[in-house]
Parts: C-alpha cells; structure tokens; sequence
C-alpha cells in the first residue's frame, strides 16, 4: 500500500505531500491546478520515462518520493533486498525519483541508489496506474489478448511457456535446416577447408605447452658445452677439487672450517655463530648435490639437437597457418570440429534436421491448441463476468464478449504451422487473435470495442474489466486517471459505486472530475492553484466534511457559492453515504448466513 507521496517541483506543483489511507481517496481540482501531476508522480515511481519539461520552470530538479508499507517477505520486499535496500524501522519502504532539469534521472530504493528498471520491478508488486491511454492500448489486438491471458493465468500462461520452449528450438531447427539446404555448396567447401586443416593438424599431432617445452630444449642442446664448463665451475667454487685437495677445498671447506675453529673456541660469543655456519654448510651442500645432478643430466646429443629442431620446423608450419602458438592450434582444431559436426551438408544429415523439425511442429501444434482451447475457457468467463459489471455501471443491455480466432498465415511465413486443418502463424504468444466485441443490444451486432462503444462506454468497458481482474490481481494499490472521462448522470453514480466496492479489497485513487464519483470515496483530497503574478503554484490537501460539500458544489457547474449548490453536494454525499452503508449491511449478513 501506497502510505504517502511527496512531490518537490513537479509541473506546476512546488511542494505537496499526499498522505494516503487504504480505501477509496478521490484527488479532484480545476482544470489545470495540476491534478495529472499527481498521477506523473505515480508514473515516475514506477519507472516511468522521464521528461525535462515535468520539471517546475526555475527548480533545479523534480523529486517524487514514495512511502510503501511492503511486509518482510513480501515480493517488494525481497526486490528491494536484492538490490541492498533496507525498509524503515516501521517496516515502510521509501523509494525516490529525481529527474533533473537537464533529463538526468536517477532512483533510490530503500536508501540505496538504483537502476530505474529497480523501480519498474518494484511497482509490478505494489501499484498499477490506469488512465485513459490505457483506454487506447485496449483498443490493441495485442493488448486484448494480454487482458485475456492475464485473467486466464496459470490456465494460459502454463502452456504457453512450454510452447514458447518448443517453439524456440522448431525455428532454430527449421532456420539451420535451411540454412544447410539452400547454402549447401558454400558449407561443403568450407567444410573440406575445415578437413583439409584438421587433417594437417592431426598428422603432426601437437600437444599442450610443447612448442616452449621444445624450445627450452633446443637451448640446452645447442649450449651443452658452454652450460658444462658453468656448472663445473659452480662446482668447483661450492665444493672444492674433486681429488679432495687441501688447497682447493671449495666454499663449503672453508666454512666447515670456520665452524670447526668457531666451535673450538672457550668465547661463547663465538661458540654461538657456530650453527648459522652450520646452517650455511647444509645449504651449500644441497646446492652442490643439485648442480651435480644436473651436469649427470646435460647430454650434448646431436642426434636429439636434430629431433628436436626437425619438430620444432612441423609445429611452425601449424603455427604460421592457425595461430600464434601451440596451444591456440589446439583450439582451433577444436573449433572446426564442433563447426564441422554443423556443416554435414549429407542426405543422412539433411534428412535428419527435417525428421526433428516435423516432429517438433507436431510437439508444437498439440501445445498451441491446448493454449488455444484454455484462451476459449477464459474467454467465455471473462466475458459473461465483464458483462455482468456492465449490468450495474448502467450498461444492463450491453454484453462482452471475447473472440478468440486462428492467426492464419501468409504465403511466405517462415513461421507457418499446422494446426488441425489450418496452417496458422506460429507467434510468441501462440496462434490466437484475440479481439474484445461489444453487443450493445439484444439484437444488435458484435463489433470490435473501439468501434461499438462511445468514449464514455469504453470507459466503462475498462472500469468493468479492472474490477474483474483485481479478484486475482496481487497489486495492492490502483491508480484511476479519470477513466470516467464521457460518463455522466446515473452512469457516474455506478461508476462511483464500482469503485468504492473496489477498495474494499484494494486501496484504491482516482483522479476524477464527476463529483457523483467523488462522493463515494473515502477521503478526499484537492489541488488548489494559486499566483502571485510571476510564477503559478499548486498544493495538495485533504478536506474535511465542510470542505468537501463546498468542493463537490463546485464541481457541480461550479455551484460552490450557492446555497442550492451546497445543498446538492449535501444530498450527493449522503446518497454515496447511505449506498456504502446499505452494502455493508448486506455483507456482514452474507458472512453470517
């Protein structure tokens, strides 16, 4: 639930907070005080785009601040954990839009800076605003399907998944089938390319690291003698003559030496250095038996120098062709390999490819129609049950109904796919059109809504789908932009009526200019307007019962002034008061009996 708004240089509102209840809150004012910067703000919190021009002219930026009661656990929580946002210690989560005068914008969830994507994901859980562009995607084939689908749920969404699955691998199996198809001569040439490669790399046979392996030994070999002659000398110089001659004893005789006399000495000064030399000797030795090793190892072969250098030739000719050394060959040959297994251009092949792809249209085929025969399902319930909402927003002879038909394809469609008897177009969304009719008689014609229905009756036709499909929608808070716009008289009474029944499971805001949908709300806020003669300001606050007859006479053809229109106001309200009370009534004896 949406707890309170904050707006700071927003249009023509400079600074006004909106402190929301659950229920029915009703936001009216003239024509424009900046009521639709209310619903802008709601935009901007859900991610919406960002213009310059909402900026407050003078103001540096526009911020909308929001503060959201999102339980821990609850999805909009675990989206603001996710990014590092942290809930308030009254468990409210503020989330806040700042769009600067230059068009930069940026968020914040939770105290953490996000991206504005953040904000859209976090808004999917918690509000959902309709105004009357909604009005004008409805009249969308695309969109009608997506009301359809969306009051369906899993019934659709199930199959659906599983054929978009199917249906990804039946195009990419047919697209490869194809591509081998009508490129059959290009493949099989770079194909024998690809061979022709492989079968040079694999005659020669490299294995990892071995061009440096090689290298390091070609190095040994050609420099055995100069290698000997050092290793000999470090022997020397470590371990002395090799006949034991006292006068050669090398630097590990010297400092046994020196331990010997350091040991025999009656100073305990000098006794102590006698095992740092001892230390030293240990490591001298050791050195010593490792050059001896090596000098055991060092072989000035020839007949090996020759192996080597002549290996060393056959790994260059690879590395010249496929790349910079050894072990990039090997991937290389890797590559063509996995490439080759995709360019088999064979009957066998091609047959193969063929078999998949109709076995994977027939796989497709069975799941679009169980999308299709759930879409019916849906379709007749949704309908019946629009039709029935209809009935009390004083459209009683009016039906709905939804037509789900086949998408037939075109001469040509790639996409193409038996269904039953029919080749239809194989979309994302399955093979169905959905399009949304009104009957607004018995007697009278099915037509698609956006031609059957006035602007005031299309409103209706919204209002009355919304209000079904909140039943299983889990957005708490829903944002109304006067979609009453063209109802009048009794119509906007039931208008009022529907959503006031609508807030009892959600809390619910409208924006409206009928004071016969304003009465029936819960609270009620107003935008005054104001200027002092350089800029024009407007604020937001609540009315309390005298306040509010004078704004609803006011909203009567401007009757606030007027005793009679007062008087009116008075009986609208009480009228909406009496329809609140009578309806409550008659659920707690639903839930008695």
């Amino acid at each position: 639930m949406l707890a309170e708004m904050r707006i700071n240089g927003l249009g023509v509102i400079d600074e006004a907070t909106l402190e929301l209840d659950p229920g029915f809150t009703v936001v009216t004012g003239e024509t424009g005080a900046g009521k639709t910067m209310v619903v802008t703000g709601l935009h901007l919190l859900g991610g919406g785009r960002a213009e310059a021009s909402r900026v407050r002219t003078g103001a540096d930026k526009a911020v909308v601040e929001g503060r959201f009661q999102a339980p821990a656990g609850s999805p909009a929580a675990k989206v603001a954990e996710e990014v590092g946002g942290e809930a308030d210690e009254d468990g409210s989560l503020i989330a806040i839009r700042t769009v600067g005068a230059d068009g930069r914008s940026r968020a914040h969830v939770g105290g953490r800076s996000v991206p504005v994507g953040v904000l859209s994901e976090l808004a999917e859980q918690l509000i959902a605003v309709h105004g009357q562009n909604d009005q004008l995607r409805l009249m969308r084939p695309t969109e009608q399907r997506a009301v359809l689908d969306r009051f369906a749920s899993d019934d659709v969404s199930e199959p659906l998944r599983a054929y978009q699955a199917v249906r990804e691998e039946w195009l990419r199996v047919s697209t490869e089938l194809k591509e081998r198809t009508e490129r059959s001569r290009e493949l099989a040439r770079e194909a024998d390319l690809l061979r022709h490669g492989l079968g040079e790399i694999d005659a020669v046979d490299p294995k990892p690291g071995e061009d440096v392996e090689l290298h390091d030994e070609a190095r040994r070999l050609a420099d055995a003698d100069q290698l000997r002659e050092a290793a000999q000398g470090a022997q020397f110089a470590v371990s002395g003559s090799l006949e034991g001659d006292p006068d050669n004893p090398g630097a590990l005789g010297l400092i046994s030496e020196a331990a010997r006399r350091l040991s025999a000495s009656e100073d305990p000064k000098l006794r102590e250095m006698e095992p740092r030399l001892v230390e030293a000797a240990t490591l001298l030795a050791d050195v010593g038996a490792e050059i001896s090793g090596y000098l055991d190892h060092l072989e000035a072969d020839p007949g090996r120098l020759e192996s080597v250098l002549q290996r060393q030739a056959e790994l260059k000719a690879l590395t010249r062709k496929y790349a910079a050394d050894i072990d990039g060959v090997i991937a290389w040959a890797s590559d063509a390999r996995a490439r080759l297994g995709g360019l088999d251009t064979s009957e066998e092949a091609l047959s193969s490819l063929a078999t998949r792809r109709d076995e994977l249209a027939v796989e497709l085929a069975a799941l679009a129609e169980r999308v299709t025969a759930a879409r019916v399902e849906a379709a007749l319930e949704l309908g019946k049950a629009v039709s029935e909402e209809l009935d009390g927003l004083a459209m009683p002879h009016a039906t709905v109904e939804l037509a789900v038909r086949p998408r037939h394809a075109e001469a040509g469609d790639a996409q193409a796919l038996a269904v039953g008897r029919s080749i239809l177009h194989a979309g994302s969304s399955g093979v169905d059109d959905v399009e949304l009719r009104l009957i607004s008689h018995p007697g009278a014609p099915a037509l698609p809504v956006h031609k059957g229905a006035s602007g005031g009756e299309l409103s209706r036709v919204m209002l009355a789908l919304e209000v079904v499909l909140s039943h299983s929608d889990p957005v708490p808070t829903l944002v109304f932009d006067e979609v009453d716009a063209g109802v009048g008289g009794r119509a906007a009474v039931e208008v009022g009526r529907r959503l006031a029944r609508l807030a009892r499971s959600h809390q619910v805001i409208v924006v409206t200019h009928l004071p016969q949908v304003a009465a029936f709300a819960d609270r009620h806020l107003v935008v005054d307007k104001s200027a002092d003669g350089t800029f024009t300001r407007s604020a937001v606050r609540k009315l309390d019962e005298t306040q509010r007859v004078v704004e609803l006479a006011r909203m009567l053809a401007g009757m606030d002034s007027t005793d009679t229109g007062r008087a009116h106001a008075e009986e609208l309200l009480a009228a909406a008061k009496a329809d609140k009370s009578s309806a409550a009534v008659v659920r707690r004896r639903k839930k008695k009996g």
